[in-house]
């Protein structure tokens, strides 16, 4: 079991960047960085942590816990929709088959919620009732579930720049994807969602929304990349208080990142000028949050070692060129 202890002594050894050009050609995203050489790619899983499109700090054993949850979910997932999947010769690494990404996030949410500008309910209480080419009732309360899930797209932005949430007809007409393209990852979507949701309600636990990423293989084949169903990419709720918290007009209790979104938004940050100081107390307790997730919807105890992440990866990665 991982103790505070544990936690704290892990804060100075977190995972912030890497630098192995032995691996192929670097690329760093917001969370991962990404080394491409021919029809493989390795993708590193860092411990760092991005909320409102800005890297905000590092969380202990955040890069392992992701990675450990995505490899759970491209196996839970893998006959509805082929993945990117070679191995995981590390905790904290994916070697994938080098895609060509699909220009669109594609988020699927089934309740009506968020804290931020690009959230469903934020829109709603503006009194918006089209969002992203989805028609919205009247009446609604923040954190009710739709009728149906819904597919809300994301182009995604420049290194840098915010993403923007559109329809699907404006994705079609600016060219960014196929018809046909549209068709096999929507598809995708909804029952890549529908599956996370069977599997997570055994563990008592809701899928809120989250997204997919997808991408073009050398075979030519669409395929799910990125990751799959974890604290990053989607919002988790316990379902045994759901009901209750609804009935009262309480918040919802989360496991997923939006602790450290409503921490910073409460400190009056949400994307804009300087990034305030995250207190060690803060990112521990957002490292628990994101083992406990890992728990509850794998089934399994997660472990890890307190140590240089980074040290490990060269280790391990000696094979690969690193």
């Amino acid at each position: 079991m991982i103790t505070h202890d544990n936690l704290l002594n892990q804060l100075p050894l977190t995972l912030k960047k890497t630098d192995f050009p032995g691996l192929g050609e670097k690329y760093e995203g917001k969370v991962r960085d990404n080394y491409t050489r021919g029809d493989e790619r390795i993708l590193i899983v860092t411990d760092r942590l991005s909320a409102f499109d800005r890297i905000i700090t590092t969380i202990p054993f955040k890069g392992q816990v992701l990675n450990q949850i995505a490899e759970f979910w491209f196996d839970q997932t893998k006959d509805i929709i082929g993945n990117h999947v070679i191995s995981f010769p590390d905790p904290n690494v994916v070697l994938a088959h080098n895609c060509k990404p699909l220009p669109v996030e594609m988020v699927v949410r089934g309740y009506i919620t968020g804290v931020t500008s690009t959230s469903a309910w934020y829109h709603y209480e503006q009194g918006e009732r089209k969002f992203c080419g989805n028609i919205l009732p009247d009446g609604m309360k923040k954190n009710q579930k739709f009728a149906e899930p819904i597919i809300t797209p994301s182009t995604k932005a420049e290194h840098g720049d915010h993403d923007e949430s559109v329809s699907a007809e404006e994705i079609l007409r600016r060219g960014q994807i196929t018809p046909g393209e549209w068709e096999t990852i929507s598809n995708a979507a909804l029952a890549l969602y529908k599956r996370g949701v069977e599997i997570a309600a055994k563990q008592g636990i809701i899928i809120v929304d989250t997204k997919y990423e997808f991408g073009v293989a050398p075979s030519g084949e669409i395929v799910l990349i990125d990751e799959i169903h974890t604290p990053d990419s989607s919002r988790f709720w316990f379902a045994d208080e759901y009901e209750a918290r609804m009935a009262s007009g309480e918040e919802q209790k989360k496991i997923d990142k939006e602790y450290l979104r409503e921490w910073l938004a409460g400190e009056g940050f949400r994307g804009e000028g300087e990034i305030p100081a995250i207190p060690d107390e803060i990112r521990v307790e957002t490292a628990r949050r994101y083992i406990e997730a890992y728990e509850l919807i794998t089934g399994q105890t997660f472990t890890a070692e307190v140590g240089d992440v980074n040290e490990r990866l060269k280790k391990n990665l000696s094979a690969l060129g690193a």
